[in-house]
């Protein structure tokens, strides 16, 4: 590589990477909870045990297990219903003031078998609330998330332009190589370099995966303005089906179960929310392997007679933001993904440490020398 190409390429490698080592050591900080989340809310005591029965009991009807829910709330409105990944027994339901998107909501866990409230989630506080907020948006709401995923971007370009930068700087050295009986200056250049090359595929992945996911509430806006606004022309110019018109939400659970069968439901999202429609309960039903499970499949089903319109295919685009959510966190291979994630994510915390304490002490040994007109090793300092 030419002296030149080499100076512009460590130029964007140094920009890129200060301008976003400050949010991308936020990230990796707040992502190291989030890994584990399932497992600190056990600890913590704030997942929801599934009671024991005396006796085997069938599931109450949705209707029934909603219904339980709104009683702690009658004054909200049902946004979304989901079952519990680990436990299918125990839904989720999410009340709001209206069925517009709003961050006061309340989270109900509900068991289907007896329709018992579970657990009245406190909402806007706690520990793990805080990570996520930090860590999705800034508590910013879309500009906070574009912003991150900027960062996120500057992330890539400073990946991109390392790797470059990697073979002309130790082709005179081993692989692996770490000169501990240098100055600390050189010590943690060549770790930096080892780490960065070594994390240097996950980093990638996890970056530009959450890059993606930044985009997701854009990417679901384009894809109800694209393509469901052609399925809803028959409904064009109809208010909201009140709630006294609706069918009841079993039966419109049964017929998207029918529509498209062997699949599990993943969530619910009923008339006027974000992933519906104001004429539709929409149904969204997964797989049950490690992959399909986050692959959707949405069924809409008219809220006034629970009969299937649509069940249009995902756009491509909407497809890689459902892979990459799970593997941005590594939550869809068990226990030793989410280890090998966290030692990743550790790693990557000192990649980003030690370039940040190589910039500084440079610009201090530059400093340094400029004021005595010398370099460390005694030569005249030319530059």
């Amino acid at each position: 590589m030419k002296a030149r190409s080499l100076r512009a390429w460590s130029w964007v490698h140094t920009w890129t990477s200060l301008v976003s080592t400050l949010f991308m050591l936020l990230l990796c900080l707040t992502g190291l909870p989030l890994i584990f989340h399932h497992e600190i809310e056990h600890l913590s005591g704030d997942a929801v045990e599934l009671p024991a029965l005396a006796a085997p009991a069938s599931p109450q009807a949705l209707d029934t297990v909603l219904a339980s829910a709104r009683a702690l709330y009658p004054q909200r409105v049902v946004q979304y219903a989901a079952p519990d990944e680990e436990e299918p027994a125990v839904w989720h339901v999410t009340l709001t003031p209206t069925p517009a998107p709003t961050d006061d909501y309340k989270s109900v866990a509900v068991d289907s078998r007896t329709a018992q409230v579970l657990r009245d989630a406190k909402t806007g506080e706690g520990f793990m609330y805080w990570m996520q907020r930090l860590h999705i948006d800034l508590f910013a709401g879309l500009p906070g998330m574009l912003f991150l995923g900027f960062m996120g971007l500057l992330m890539v370009v400073a990946i991109v332009s390392g790797v470059v930068l990697y073979a002309p700087f130790m082709r005179r050295l081993d692989f692996g190589t770490v000169r501990r009986e240098r100055s600390p200056r050189l010590k943690w250049l060549d770790l930096h370099n080892l780490l960065g090359i070594v994390t240097l595929v996950w980093a990638t992945v996890v970056g530009f995966t959450g890059v993606i996911n930044t985009w997701a509430d854009p990417l679901v806006k384009y894809w109800q303005y694209s393509q469901l606004s052609a399925l809803l022309a028959p409904y064009a110019g109809q208010p909201l089906v009140p709630e006294a018109e609706r069918a009841p939400v079993q039966k419109a659970l049964d017929a998207a179960l029918a529509h498209t069968p062997g699949q599990q439901v993943s969530f619910l999202a009923f008339p006027g929310t974000a992933y519906s429609s104001p004429h539709h309960v929409t149904v969204f039903l997964r797989g049950d392997t490690p992959l399909t499970a986050k692959l959707l499949k949405p069924v809409l089903v008219d809220a006034r007679t629970a009969t299937v319109t649509a069940s249009p295919a995902l756009p491509w685009y909407l497809t890689a933001l459902l892979i990459s959510q799970p593997l941005h966190f590594g939550d869809y291979a068990g226990m030793p993904m989410k280890i090998l994630w966290a030692l990743l994510d550790v790693a990557t915390i000192v990649v980003l440490g030690s370039g940040l304490y190589l910039w500084l002490k440079r610009r201090a040994t530059r400093s340094r020398e400029a004021a005595v007109g010398e370099t460390e090793d005694g030569v005249p300092a030319l530059t």
